[in-house]
């Protein structure tokens, strides 16, 4: 077996290049252009019975893209032999989850407004394909009705190795599989323009994400019963692999740049890697600068395409490559669910909105927040992170964004019908009341007939 050379297969600019490369050339130029984008996680649901909708059979997740891809041009993607996702005609993907949640990802976005117009047609068209199929899609924080035991798998080749990842961990290893297989989330992508600006972003997003994520919370139930959190799929990520989840201490550092993501990034055991066959194999569980100079053992070393698919294996509260990707929060119902792109852009794309925040939390740990996390997951914006009321900093935050959405509506960068998708939020902080506690109260007074009546008020129309 060939031996590999001491030096390494990537330099430090290539490394560095994922993060550089969205570095905008409208920025250089003096005229950044700031987009934005979602992905949409949703629960396949029969809708009278809440059952999981499986992978195979004339009416499952495989048929649905298959449908696409005859029906609409939708071009195919495969995982060795399974069709597991689509890249649509007019943009986006519609991808598939370890545990059968249906994924929409939409093109990047001139503002929040147009972001709603393209993704609500792109979800609804989905949908409706769905119902001829006979399923619901219905956005959230967690398969609501579904039991650990009865998650319907997707036959992703990568599932061996992240499982004997997780497993290696231990007992928080656990809590990795079940975020895989039933955690569902709505996800913002935002764009970086520059070094500094890449500084002031990620670290005023980063130290948000927990007090954030309190005003989101809605994932209380498991196998339809009340799982005595309002959100498992936070309770789980508190927990799990705290090298790669949550708040990690890097991304809250004041001077975290391009650098620092590098080396912190270089120190993480990569997971798995593509294989000649189409589809993904266990990496030497080594860190990945050990295998830059060692390579993979068959002779081989990593590429650019490995070093990026190692940074998609990374779990953070905000994860970063050529995008900042915004991933702390649970999805909220679909009536509530623009809400998580216009929080996060008014935050991010309004300078002072942004340094208030990272004014108002900068000096909160990473323990910190990770212990904040777990008891978000328990007590909503009830909570306190590091002494002080979630609630009194989720608000500070919302009203932040509020200010970002307002003043790019004045400097005529966003449309006026964005200050509007906060209005769900507004309620939620206003009242001290989440989306998880109302799902609880509506359960608790009308048990019977709850899964079909839950679905029909949630599903995406």
């Amino acid at each position: 077996m060939a031996s590999a050379p001491d030096s390494p297969s990537l330099t430090r600019a290539d490394l560095r290049s994922v993060f550089e490369s969205s570095f905008s050339p409208h920025a250089r130029a003096g005229a950044a252009r700031e987009l934005v984008g979602i992905e949409v996680e949703t629960a396949a649901l029969d809708p009278h019975t809440g059952a999981a909708v499986p992978y195979e059979g004339p009416a499952g997740l495989r048929a649905l893209l298959e449908h696409l891809v005859r029906e609409t041009g939708a071009v195919p993607v495969y995982d060795r032999s399974a069709l597991t996702g689509v890249t649509l005609p007019e943009g986006g993907t519609v991808t598939l989850e370890h545990g059968g949640a249906v994924e929409y990802s939409s093109p990047p976005c001139d503002g929040v407004a147009e972001l709603a117009r393209v993704a609500d047609g792109a979800l609804r068209r989905l949908a409706a394909v769905a119902r001829r199929f006979g399923f619901a899609l219905v956005p959230g924080g967690q398969y609501p009705f579904t039991a650990p035991a009865d998650v319907a798998w997707v036959p992703h080749s990568r599932m061996p190795a992240m499982r004997r990842h997780f497993m290696s961990l231990g007992p928080s290893g656990a809590d990795g599989v079940q975020v895989m297989s039933l955690a569902l989330s709505t996800q913002t992508s935002l764009d970086f323009t520059g070094p500094e600006d890449l500084t002031r972003k990620l670290r005023a997003l980063a130290a948000a994400s927990t007090p954030a994520a309190a005003l989101f919370v809605n994932a209380p139930l498991e196998g339809g019963r009340p799982c005595g959190l309002l959100s498992r799929r936070m309770d789980h990520l508190s927990r799990t692999d705290p090298a790669r989840t949550g708040a990690v201490p890097v991304m809250l550092a004041a001077d975290v740049d391009a650098d620092r993501l590098v080396d912190w990034a270089l120190d993480l055991p990569m997971i798995h890697r593509a294989a000649g066959d189409g589809g993904r194999r266990p990496a030497p569980p080594v860190p990945f600068r050990t295998l830059l100079t060692r390579g993979f053992g068959d002779g081989t070393r990593p590429g650019p395409a490995d070093w990026r698919a190692h940074l998609s294996q990374v779990f953070t509260d905000v994860r970063v490559r050529e995008t900042l990707e915004l991933r702390a929060v649970d999805g909220p119902p679909y009536r509530a669910l623009f809400s998580v792109p216009a929080f996060w852009t008014g935050l991010a794309y309004h300078a002072p909105s942004r340094d208030a925040a990272w004014e108002l939390l900068g000096g909160i740990t990473p323990d910190e927040h990770r212990a904040a996390q777990a008891h978000i997951a328990r007590r909503g914006l009830a909570a306190r992170i590091a002494g002080r009321p979630v609630r009194e900093l989720a608000t500070a935050l919302l009203d932040l964004s509020a200010a970002g959405l307002a003043a790019r509506v004045a400097a005529g960068t966003e449309h006026p019908e964005a200050l509007s998708f906060l209005e769900p939020l507004r309620e939620v902080a206003a009242t001290g009341v989440t989306f998880a506690e109302r799902l609880l109260a509506d359960r608790a007074a009308r048990p019977a007939g709850f899964p079909a009546r839950h679905i029909a008020h949630h599903r995406i129309p």
